[in-house]
Parts: C-alpha cells; sequence; structure tokens
C-alpha cells in the first residue's frame, strides 16, 4: 500500500501540472480569439462605413438627378417663353422659371452637403483600412508568438500525459476510480498532504489516531472532513 499512496501522491502531483498547463493553454487561445475580435471590429466598422457610403451615393445619385430634370424644365421654360404672345402667359412661364431655378438652387446646396459628407465618409474609411492592415500585420507576428507558446505546452503536456499512463497502469483500477471522483469532486485535488496532525487540502485537524496510522502505510487514509487521500511525506516530517 505504501508503494500505491506514494503513486498516487506522484500521479496528483503530473496531473495538477496537467491542469496548470491545460489552463495556461486555454488562457493563450482566448488571447488569440481577443486579436481575431479586434480584427472583426476593424472589419465590422469598415463594413458599416461602407454600407452609409452606399446610403450617401444612392442619395447623392437621386439629388443630382433632381437637379438634371429641373434644369431640363428651365430649359424647356425658357424655349416655350420665346413663343409666347401674351403678358399673362409669359409671366406664368417667368414663374414656373424662378421657381425651378430656386428648386435646383436648393438641390446643388444639399448636393454640396452630400458630396461633403461621402468624401468625409470615404477618408474615415480609409483611415479605418490602414488601421485594420496595421492590426493584421500586428496580429500576425503576435499570433506566431502565442502559437510558439501553445506549441511549447502541448508537448508538455504530452510529456505529462505519458508519464501518468504509466503511473496509472501501476495503480489498482478501484483506487484510480476513486481517485477520478474525488478529483471531479475537489477541483482537482484528490490527494493532500498530511502535516503537523492536520490535513493540507482542508487544514482541519485530524483524529490524533488516524494521523497516526498514516506513518505505517498500510491502508488508504481519507480526510473526515474533506474526503480527499491523505499522503503523508515522511521525508518532510523531520
Amino acid at each position: 500500500m505504501r508503494k500505491n499512496l506514494k503513486l498516487l501522491d506522484e500521479l496528483q502531483s503530473i496531473d495538477l501540472k496537467i491542469d496548470g498547463r491545460k489552463g495556461e493553454k486555454e488562457a493563450l487561445l482566448e488571447e488569440i480569439s481577443v486579436l481575431d475580435a479586434k480584427v472583426a471590429e476593424a472589419q465590422s466598422a469598415i463594413a458599416a462605413k461602407k454600407e452609409e457610403l452606399a446610403l450617401l451615393n444612392e442619395e447623392k445619385e437621386k439629388l443630382e438627378e433632381g437637379i438634371a430634370a429641373e434644369q431640363e424644365n428651365i430649359s424647356r421654360s425658357e424655349a416655350n417663353q420665346k413663343e409666347i404672345k401674351t403678358q399673362k402667359e409669359y409671366q406664368a412661364v417667368s414663374r414656373e422659371i424662378a421657381t425651378a431655378k430656386k428648386l435646383s438652387a436648393e438641390l446643388e446646396e444639399q448636393l454640396l452637403q452630400k458630396i461633403g459628407q461621402v468624401d468625409e465618409l470615404n477618408g474615415a474609411i480609409s483611415g479605418i483600412e490602414e488601421t485594420l492592415l496595421a492590426l493584421e500585420q500586428n496580429i500576425i507576428v503576435q499570433k506566431e508568438e502565442v502559437q510558439s507558446k501553445i506549441s511549447c505546452l502541448e508537448e508538455a503536456i504530452n510529456r505529462d500525459a505519458s508519464e501518468r499512463e504509466v503511473i496509472a497502469k501501476g495503480l489498482p483500477t478501484t483506487m484510480m476510480r476513486r481517485y477520478g471522483l474525488l478529483r471531479e469532486q475537489r477541483r482537482g485535488v484528490a490527494v493532500v498532504e498530511a502535516r503537523d496532525g492536520s490535513c493540507l487540502g482542508c487544514n482541519m485537524q485530524l483524529p490524533p489516531q488516524l494521523y497516526n496510522t498514516l506513518f505505517r502505510g498500510e491502508e488508504l487514509i481519507t480526510c473526515p472532513h474533506c474526503q480527499r487521500m491523505l499522503v503523508l511525506r515522511q521525508e518532510d516530517q523531520g
């Protein structure tokens, strides 16, 4: 049993290393997700600006069509004016021309505003596109660095997993099953050290008789408070 207890302690140590490395890997993968999100955010901003630009261009085209239509009306009315014989008809056509010119001027003013907005928006899009290009180039370098760290962690995890497999094969199936259940129930920590009469898993005082039994190493002892498996690292007991 003493050998099994030692193997359990080693198994727990390896599992905690694997857990830690997997946590580091998850954090690094999250870094990559954050970097990708920055690119997606910039791409989304460009797409939104381009949609806005498309609407402005549609409005600009409608204004240009409206101006062209009013200019055509003015030209036609001015041509008709030359054929008019009566003063009344002449005045009526003159009013039509004046109204058309006023409307045309208003449309031209709106068109100038739209042109300004389009130019401003094109400038904003160019700025975001430049930022996106620089961001993408920078992120490529960052992602390569992060991926290199992830690869190192994966290699270490694989080495630990191989070592774990060897240790696990040396332990009884029932003990491994119990260890696995405790790992699930106790946040990954199934085996803890007992020292100075206490369980270091929950920091509760152990019954003296139970603590003394640990020195014999003849059976698997669990903490009566947290149910974790107890090991006594006698080399550390002085």
